[in-house]
């Protein structure tokens, strides 16, 4: 396996990462000829044997095969889907319906409504949507019919404001997100599949099969460093980079917590399954402390990618810059207050992140809707605390981004389809210094 950097790797930018170097430069240029821009967004460069060959030959084999493995899965997951295709003389696969899953795949239910015929009918249709590596799409509504033969396993995500060189262009608009743990994909539908079994008093051999598939896929998508990314098989481009960005990783490593642990729902994997995905926690838990970005020798918090080869902050769509990000940063913060008998690296990293939040907290403004002119930072007298989405590594100056790849240090410049379609300002950090407040009287009381 490739090593991990230890939680105390010094990120020191920009010289260390070219693509903050990049983001520098431009920042530093575009300072001298306009106020209103700051930097361009760079492109994220995906995982390539190219790359691969640049490690330390000892780090290389673990990567080559990882790249490897992905490549030959991908081809069958395709091959299997096209040979459908043939088998009922479809020049195109059909493209399933669309809906959130959070909406049409519910994990708060009672136990009896998993028992009962709605829940299993969403269970069945979820294991025909399942893919050959074992994962799920994201955005599938899993209410509608099972899968038919030589349907897509994916529904269309592809951008809805396509640009030239848009970072979110598939490079196979044909095969877009077929395996994925963004927008809680494969996670919400393991979740489920565990709630239905768990529930059910007969016909649940289907869910469990499905469901140990599913971790497998996990565990066959994981970085030799412990870090995920968005989509694997890889599809390229950021997808390829460890994704905090919707939770995504986390929402593993808080799966892979409950699935070592063996209880409730998941009280039939078998002994040797979750030693597995114990493992892979541990190593998963490492990757998230070697990324925690560390700028003028100071632990900060985290992007909401980085890059799976140099743990660097990484862009993601264009609008999405190489920065801290806070409310991911709160989930990484809270699944580290979670984890039993923390040592001194997670409270290190944990204190750090407490400290970075309650340095930048706004207060007495609010973002909202104003002048008739869309959403707007705002005074408001008593607001907040708040804080922006990005923020400027090593100056922690809020930055915002547009769909033309420009990068802003005021959301006002920033055009109003972006200023009112994304989320630039939240307040998860609040709870997670709340919660903060209470994790470390308990750490004192049992010291």
């Amino acid at each position: 396996m490739g090593s991990t950097p230890s939680i105390g790797t010094t990120f020191n930018f920009p010289m260390k990462c070219p693509q903050i170097f990049s983001f520098a430069l431009a920042v530093s240029f575009a300072a001298k000829v306009s106020a209103a821009i700051i930097g361009t967004n760079p492109p994220a460069p995906p995982l390539t044997p190219e790359r691969i060959a640049a490690l330390p030959s000892a780090q290389q084999p673990a990567w080559k095969n990882y790249l490897e493995q992905s490549v030959r899965q991908m081809q069958a997951d395709k091959n299997f889907l096209h040979a459908e295709m043939r088998g009922r003389s479809m020049n195109e696969s059909i493209t399933p319906p669309s809906a959130k899953s959070a909406e049409n795949i519910p994990l708060g239910k009672s136990a009896g409504w998993y028992a009962g015929d709605d829940a299993r009918r969403i269970a069945d249709i979820i294991v025909s949507f399942q893919t050959p590596a074992g994962g799920w799409s994201k955005n599938l509504d899993m209410t509608k019919h099972a899968r038919a033969p030589g349907e897509s396993f994916a529904s269309d995500s592809h951008s809805r404001f396509p640009g030239t060189n848009d970072f979110d262009l598939a490079g196979d608009t044909s095969w877009d997100y077929v395996g994925t743990f963004d927008n809680d994909a494969t996670t919400t539908e393991l979740r489920f599949l565990a709630k239905a079994a768990a529930a059910g008093t007969n016909q649940i051999a289907p869910y469990h099969a499905a469901f140990l598939r599913g971790l497998g896929y996990i565990f066959a998508a994981q970085f030799p460093n412990g870090g995920w990314p968005q989509v694997w098989p890889l599809q390229g481009g950021y997808h390829d980079n460890i994704t905090f960005n919707d939770d995504a990783m986390i929402n593993v490593l808080n799966l892979l917590q409950d699935v070592s642990a063996g209880t409730n729902e998941f009280s039939f994997v078998p002994e040797n399954i979750r030693a597995l995905a114990a493992s892979s926690l541990k190593r998963g838990t490492a990757c998230v402390l070697a990324t925690q970005i560390v700028a003028d020798a100071r632990r900060t918090v985290w992007c909401q990618q980085h890059d799976a080869l140099t743990l660097q902050p990484a862009s993601a769509r264009n609008y999405e810059m190489p920065s801290q990000a806070s409310a991911e940063s709160a989930k990484v913060m809270q699944f580290l207050m979670q984890q039993p008998d923390p040592d001194s690296n997670i409270v290190a990293a944990v204190d750090a992140a407490a400290a970075w939040f309650q340095k930048t907290e706004m207060h007495d403004v609010a973002f909202k809707p104003a002048n008739n002119d869309g959403r707007h930072l705002i005074p408001a007298p008593g607001g907040g605390p708040l804080w922006a989405r990005y923020y400027e590594i090593g100056g922690d100056r809020p930055i915002f981004g547009d769909r033309d790849k420009t990068i802003h240090d005021n959301v006002d410049e920033i055009s109003r389809e972006r200023r009112d379609g994304y989320s630039w300002f939240n307040d998860n950090p609040k709870r997670m210094l709340e919660h903060y407040a209470k994790w470390k009287k308990n750490l004192a009381k049992s010291a």
